[in-house]
């Protein structure tokens, strides 16, 4: 089997662009995967079609060769955009890899460890600030006060989530804002520094959530780059008496991570920004996170279950990141039924409804757990017609 052609196609997801690869084959098999566009503020189109070249004439079913191919090129000028492009190109292969056998994904990898798969509301009320208008737009309550937190809160136990994620949200005269992840420009991204009013703010946003989820709900936050070692250091020390389930941030240095984890109890997730085995070795060796965050459509599928293999070998769970959409939920259930360490799996609820669309099958949540698909491939193809019908639009 050769690829014949690997196209990109977008639509319109209300508040970002749905992004996904198409590999054609001469067998006549189609592999898909979905990937994220515009998370660097540039698109990775191009890239995608300038590796889909060299790809084309290749056999999708040799995935891990292809990959590794792939990546070779890119020695002297390596990188996350690079890194993730293809992984868009890998996870279509994988798709056409598993459709050819008619069997799952996961099933190329031993899988499955496990058919049911928690998940975790991850966002929760944070986007409905990012994303005021979208979510007012589709009839959903926005989040202007403490109390919206609390509603919140119920509403994902109400929904049979026993985990949720959120971002620090401050309340001030023009509004809500959401912290700065410190990668958008924005006023104060470079300054990095949270100051003890913020930091109590935090304990009530995490309190009011907890007031309406119940005392069993799991909370995280995720403060992604918005602090340095002493900033992150002083707000894991003050939500201990929180337990949380755990603390999210990136930082660029193993060692700070490392002694912000051993200076704290509360449980500290990290490493999502990161692509391939060499990068994530030297965290995993200096033992700095309690779960090691893996992005399967940054890194690819087959690249990720090599990096929750070295993870195991340090002892260390992983989950994935996963704030994307339908496909991309389906191409991160496939990693966790792969993985002997899994943790738990990251999921958007309430993305634009019209999103359900553009896939033959969306995944099946229960209760909190996601059930794995059984159908061969990622379990879903991508509906060409329902993407056209929702061309994109800049958000």
């Amino acid at each position: 089997m050769k690829i014949t052609r690997i196209d990109t196609l977008q639509a319109d997801g209300g508040y970002r662009v749905c992004s996904y690869v198409k590999l054609s084959t001469d067998a006549g098999l189609v592999g898909w995967a979905e990937y994220y566009d515009g998370f660097s503020g540039t698109s990775l189109a191009p890239l995608i079609k300038s590796f889909g070249a060299t790809a084309t004439g290749m056999d999708p079913c040799q995935y891990a060769r292809l990959s590794e191919t792939l990546h070779a090129t890119t020695r002297l000028a390596s990188g996350g955009l690079a890194y993730q492009a293809i992984a868009a190109i890998e996870n279509a292969c994988l798709d056409v890899a598993a459709k050819a056998r008619g069997v799952p994904v996961y099933a190329l990898f031993g899988g499955p460890f496990r058919d049911r798969i928690g998940v975790y509301w991850t966002h929760c009320g944070s986007y409905r600030v990012l994303h005021a208008a979208f979510y007012e737009k589709i009839g959903l309550a926005p989040v202007r006060s403490l109390d919206d937190f609390v509603r919140m809160g119920r509403e994902a136990a109400d929904a049979g989530f026993k985990t949720l994620k959120t971002n620090p949200v401050f309340f001030g005269p023009n509004g809500p804002r959401m912290i700065n992840g410190g990668f958008r420009i924005a006023a104060g991204f470079l300054d990095r520094s949270i100051g003890d009013a913020q930091i109590e703010a935090v304990v009530e946003q995490l309190s009011a959530l907890r007031q309406g989820a119940g005392p069993a709900m799991g909370l995280m936050l995720d403060t992604s780059f918005s602090q340095r070692t002493e900033g992150y250091l002083r707000l894991a020390r003050r939500l201990e008496a929180l337990s949380l389930y755990w603390l999210e941030f990136d930082i660029r240095d193993a060692e700070a991570l490392a002694l912000i984890r051993a200076r704290t109890r509360t449980p500290i997730a990290s490493l999502e920004s990161l692509h391939g085995l060499a990068e994530y070795r030297p965290y995993l060796a200096q033992r700095g996170v309690d779960v090691a965050l893996v992005d399967p459509l940054w890194n690819g599928v087959w690249q990720s279950v090599r990096i929750a293999t070295l993870a195991d070998a340090y002892e260390t769970h992983v989950a994935p990141h996963n704030p994307v959409g339908e496909l991309g939920n389906l191409m991160s259930a496939h990693f966790c039924a792969s993985v002997p360490n899994l943790r738990i799996m990251e999921l958007r609820p309430d993305e634009a409804p019209w999103t359900r669309s553009f896939v033959t099958h969306s995944a099946r949540v229960e209760n909190g757990e996601l059930i794995v698909p059984d159908r061969p491939g990622w379990g879903a193809d991508v509906v060409e017609e329902a993407l056209l019908a929702h061309p994109p639009s800049r958000a």
